[in-house]
């Protein structure tokens, strides 16, 4: 590539290169990808149309739900779209209970013959850049 580029200089030949790289995407690990548990019973049905996959969910943990001791509650925008699976959820709870920075985010999207819609949703946590370790 230089030689190419000191043969373009010789003969006149400006070239431009770029010297910024592209900024690297966002590290994460992830945790754990679930279907989310009672969507149909609150705000997901209304948001469907408007969800994408990618979009950021977040994580709220309900210390106080009397059904289940380790609920975690995803919503989306402020809206209510439904629970971690309580088979899944012991071990997101523990770690938003211990303060690990955990996010989520929509996997896919399944739109079923019957007309009837899911939400299958990632838990990741950030990867921390080598220099950057706490």
């Amino acid at each position: 590539m230089v030689l190419c580029h000191v043969i373009l200089a010789a003969l006149g030949i400006v070239v431009a290169t770029a010297t910024t790289p592209a900024p690297a995407a966002e590290a994460v690990i992830v945790v754990q990808r679930s279907l989310l548990a009672g969507f149909r019973h609150y705000e997901g049905v209304e948001s469907w149309r408007q969800l994408a996959v990618g979009d950021r969910l977040e994580l709220v943990r309900e210390t106080d739900n009397p059904y289940d001791a380790n609920a975690v509650r995803v919503e989306w925008r402020g809206r209510l779209l439904g629970y971690v699976p309580r088979r899944d959820n012991a071990a997101v709870a523990r770690q938003l209970d211990r303060g690990a920075a955990l996010d989520a985010r929509v996997a896919a999207l399944h739109e079923n013959r019957n007309r009837s819609v899911r939400i299958e949703f990632e838990v990741v946590a950030p990867l921390a850049a080598p220099g950057n370790r706490e």
